[in-house]
């Protein structure tokens, strides 16, 4: 009876294990139910572009992702990218090859006034996932963008999505009622301190906030780690320098989440729970 005991127990091991490899457990639970997805990549070279590099030739390149059966997510997905940010903007382009056909258009314009001229366009941009589990999927969009001015411009914009209700997610889904100023509160306290200001400093003399009073934007990721706010590039700043992240820790606003959020994974996690 024992030597069978033994037997079943060895066979149990084997059949869950792969003979020479140590035993892996199966993904957290958060990491289920996730969003099928394909990388899609348009890429095009202007027509004088020649035997040039692309790092020397006006260039499109836009890669995104495709997602099985979530039409509306995909649609955020290219609204997303054709909210990029031309110096001859048009509202009316309602696909990315309208975009980038205009954006040649725009090139070749460029190039019959100034002949002359070596400068070259650049679009180089994208959308990728950056987090994903069974209640929300976050995207990033971001890329490079010149268009003959004195310099291009970096940017970077999030998109956070409910793949159960199919609909975005925003902060006000998150926070309990009124809460928002504390959030904020927490918020300036987190960025003085990175952008090493005392607690009485002005705003006035280096950064662009309205009233010269400290402010959240709406360009926002849920992460695991928290929430990670970017201001791009003169949003608050000069040119020069850059994009200013910002990220609030799950742990510092616990107490301003909804029980019923979608981040409570992560804000249980953060609480060690």
């Amino acid at each position: 009876m024992r030597a069978l005991l033994l037997l079943c127990f060895v066979l149990m091991i084997f059949a869950s294990c792969e003979f020479g490899k140590p035993y892996a457990p199966g993904k957290p639970e958060i990491f289920t139910d996730t969003v099928a997805y394909t990388m899609q990549k348009i890429y095009q070279r202007a027509n004088d572009c020649g035997n040039k590099a692309d790092s020397a030739c006006t260039i499109a390149k836009i890669t995104y992702p495709l997602f099985k059966g979530h039409n509306a997510l995909n649609d955020s997905v290219k609204r997303g990218l054709l909210r990029i940010n031309f110096s001859d903007n048009n509202d009316t382009d309602t696909t990315l090859k309208m975009m980038v056909d205009r954006y040649f258009e725009v090139y070749a314009d460029f190039k019959k006034y100034n002949k002359s001229e070596d400068s070259f366009f650049t679009l180089d941009t994208y959308a990728k996932v950056v987090n994903q589990d069974s209640s929300l999927l976050a995207l990033e969009f971001g890329g490079y963008v010149y268009e003959g001015d004195a310099h291009g411009a970096d940017f970077k914009e999030f998109l956070n999505w409910n793949p159960k209700t199919k609909k975005a997610i925003y902060l006000k889904d998150l926070l309990l009622p009124g809460s928002y100023p504390q959030l904020t509160k927490i918020a300036e306290r987190i960025f003085r301190k990175n952008e090493k200001l005392k607690d009485t400093s002005s705003l006035a003399r280096d950064y662009f906030f309205r009233d010269n009073k400290f402010a959240l934007n709406e360009n926002y990721l849920f992460t695991p780690s928290g929430i990670r706010f970017v201001y791009n590039q003169y949003e608050i700043k000069p040119y020069a320098a850059g994009q200013t992240e910002l990220l609030i820790p799950w742990a510092q606003i616990k107490t301003l989440i909804r029980p019923d959020a979608v981040v409570t994974t992560y804000t249980k996690k953060d609480a060690g729970i």
